[in-house]
């Protein structure tokens, strides 16, 4: 695809009124990707199931309020993946099943892989290992020679992305769907991590050939005919808050070969030449980002345990319409999604925020139905005001510190619904919201455009667990008319553009449905 561009894949992959973004028509369901990914012949490191013994709290954790770091050895690792990237439950209709984990992914297709690179830790063997959700298991895949294995006082965790997983349902637009899911998991590890009491951090150096490397990505033996998994990012976790060290050597040992997904593909040019261009190359360390006072996080039912509420978020697929929320309930929700350099996940974030709100309200108590922004970072204000309608009232509302602005006070239950692809779920919410991002920054990077994704999918995650918080629900929304958004607010370039739906409301669930274990083997929750 000679001269192909992002602004190429941006514009083709947008929902439009009158046509959608090109997709499979219809789906092969006997071709349905596998959701788990294993490696053949790789030794297996059962994890513990430890997340039930932990006592703090979900409010102290998302105030940064963390409890005393514990160390690192195989019960603790265990507890991070299963707070971070494990099964949460299983849901059945009838003789089919399907999982549910605790990071949220587009359509429950889960194209997010987690590694762990560690050297010698109490319970396990200095390597890298692929973490394999279905059993709640580590698979060895790399080994350092014995005097090469790397010291350090901490752990790194690595995301890929299987794109087929996704396309094989969305299509072209499936790369921002692996995108969103990836900035989902960054945010699950970090608020996992802060459960244990440790600090962690996306290294925002990386080369994406960096992570290729460290995890065997790159390994055209290991995985055949396989799906290939495309490098993401890099994490480092460690008890006391230290730098990252250096990235350890490549293994000189490999174990395993990929299990391959589905048994035919459809190929999507435009996700490969879009792969192709937003590759990150390695980067200097960028200043860390300036941090402004945000305002206090009030939250209702305060006592909430931190690994019950990870565990049991869920993605309402319906509201009810009727349920409406206090202001103190959103003000809070809201004030969550603002960097806080001590507190998950925005602790774990290197980049200043480059993604701001704009919300329709439907219910919530006390304050008038309307469009509103959050601004996350207070340079953005003039920028996004000039982007939009010159008539806007732009009304500071809310506590001082908060940083939300109303701009027309209306019932857009119409509007939301129309915008999010014609979903009721969006008009029947309490509210619902579109990701502006600051796109024109990745017209000079394009691997910005990756982590402008991420940092909606941050967001998400923060919405999903304050809504759990708050005694509702929420729920991602990739199906929306892009343009559509543009114009109602009154955007007409390209600096600006929206990148991810979220709604919350109260949940109606489906009766049908029955809820099992996540891991039957394991004991009783």
């Amino acid at each position: 695809m000679a001269d192909y561009s992002l602004a190429d894949y941006h514009e083709r992959s947008k929902h439009r009124l009158n046509r959608y973004a090109p997709g499979p028509g219809g789906l092969d369901w006997a071709n349905q990707p596998d959701p788990f990914r294993s490696y053949t012949g790789a030794a297996a490191v059962e994890l513990p199931f430890a997340a039930d013994e932990l006592a703090v709290r979900y409010a102290d954790v998302r105030a940064g309020r963390l409890p005393a770091a514990q160390p690192l050895e195989l019960a603790t690792i265990g507890t991070l993946f299963e707070l971070a990237l494990a099964v949460s439950a299983w849901k059945a209709f009838g003789d089919t099943s399907w999982a549910l984990r605790c990071n949220p992914s587009s359509g429950n297709l889960h194209p997010t892989e987690g590694y762990l690179v560690a050297g010698e830790l109490p319970g396990i063997g200095a390597g890298v290992y692929h973490y394999s959700s279905r059993e709640h298991l580590l698979e060895r895949r790399g080994e350092w020679e014995r005097d090469r294995v790397p010291a350090f006082e901490g752990v790194f965790v690595g995301l890929s992305s299987v794109h087929w997983r996704e396309a094989w349902k969305y299509g072209m637009r499936a790369f921002r769907y692996c995108q969103h899911d990836c900035g989902h998991a960054v945010a699950a590890i970090a608020y996992a991590a802060a459960c244990l009491g440790w600090r962690s951090r996306l290294l925002d150096y990386a080369a994406d050939d960096d992570v290729a490397a460290l995890l065997g990505l790159d390994r055209d033996g290991d995985f055949g005919s396989a799906e290939r998994e495309a490098p993401e990012c890099l994490m480092w976790l460690c008890a006391d808050g230290r730098d990252a060290p250096a990235l350890p050597s490549t293994p000189s040992r490999w174990h395993g070969k990929a299990n391959r997904l589905s048994v035919k593909h459809v190929d999507w040019p435009d996700i490969d030449a879009v792969h192709g261009l937003t590759r990150k190359p390695r980067t200097g360390p960028e200043p860390a980002p300036a941090s402004h006072p945000p305002p206090p996080l009030a939250l209702p039912g305060p006592d909430a345990s931190a690994a019950r509420l990870i565990r049991a978020r869920r993605s309402a697929v319906a509201f009810d319409g009727a349920t409406a929320i206090t202001a103190e309930a959103f003000f809070a929700m809201l004030a969550a999604t603002l960097p806080r350099a001590s507190a998950p996940p925005w602790s774990a974030w290197p980049w200043p925020p480059l993604v701001h709100p704009a919300l329709l309200v439907h219910r919530v108590e006390g304050l008038a139905p309307g469009l509103y922004v959050l601004v996350r970072e207070p340079q953005a204000l003039a920028s996004l005001r000039g982007a939009m309608r010159a008539d806007w009232l732009w009304q500071k509302t809310g506590p001082e510190a908060l940083p939300l602005y109303l701009l027309l006070p209306h019932d857009l239950r119409g509007p939301a619904q129309t915008v999010c692809c014609h979903q009721e779920i969006a008009a029947d919410s309490c509210f619902a919201l579109g990701m502006l991002a600051n796109y024109g920054i990745a017209a000079a990077e394009p691997w910005r455009y990756r982590a402008l994704h991420w940092e909606c999918g941050m967001l998400g995650q923060v919405l999903y667990l304050e809504a759990e918080a708050a005694g509702i629900r929420g729920t991602g929304i990739g199906c929306f008319f892009d343009d559509e958004m543009h114009g109602a607010l009154g955007i007409r370039d390209s600096e600006w553009q929206t990148l991810y739906h979220f709604t919350s409301g109260g949940a109606v669930d489906d009766a049908r449905l029955t809820t099992l274990p996540a891991y039957p083997s394991a004991r009783s929750r």
